[in-house]
């Protein structure tokens, strides 16, 4: 999908594209979001992709941006087959997300999914974490979407792992634009999520 965010203080607004396998959201739904957290004036856009499997979330990851996505559409995707879910940006890939072997992984099911584009208000949390609220004289906050595709080669060999140059890019993204790591926050992740550790192996 295509999309352009919200420009000037868009503070306590979402921008999402996700996937989800009911339409009504229910309790054990499996989900896979990319959601933009809204800023004031001046402050960068946040990108956080979460999973849900079941209806168990907070599998949350924060980056920051390498450009302003409020000026220009970008494409933002996902790739799901059995092995992985890549969440790309200009099709360089700033989050893997491992399926492992066996019962106790953490991925989603082979559900259905359907497709939503959402825009709302959500400044109990989104941004900096509720302390900044919605200033309703911004208003109207638009976002715009445009060429959504869906390709069908998802599960052919080559799209088992990343290319090496694929590799490249998201150590780099690693490297410099993690915001929020749910792997690495032990407050709430005493122990580390199983699915934590497939990440050495990419």
């Amino acid at each position: 999908m295509k999309m352009k965010l919200v420009g000037g203080d868009s503070a306590g607004v979402v921008t999402a594209f996700y996937m989800c396998s009911d339409k009504g959201a229910a309790p054990d739904r499996d989900e896979v979001d990319i959601e933009f957290l809204g800023n004031r004036s001046g402050q960068p856009y946040i990108i956080q992709t979460n999973v849900y499997k079941g209806g168990v979330g907070n599998r949350e990851m924060r980056h920051s941006l390498w450009f302003d996505p409020t000026a220009d559409f970008h494409t933002y995707s996902f790739l799901w087959n059995t092995h992985h879910l890549v969440f790309f940006v200009d099709k360089v890939a700033i989050r893997v997300f491992k399926n492992g072997e066996g019962g106790e992984t953490y991925f989603p099911s082979d559900k259905p999914m359907y497709l939503f584009s959402s825009i709302w208000n959500a400044d109990d949390w989104a941004t900096r974490g509720g302390l900044e609220k919605t200033d309703w004289t911004q208003s109207p906050f638009i976002s715009s979407y445009k060429d959504f595709a869906a390709d069908h080669w998802w599960d052919q060999y080559p799209a088992w792992s990343l290319s090496a140059a694929q590799a490249q890019d998201a150590a780099w993204v690693r490297r410099n634009l993690v915001v929020y790591d749910y792997c690495t926050d032990l407050q709430r992740f005493p122990s580390m999520p199983p699915e934590c550790s497939l990440r050495d192996e990419q």
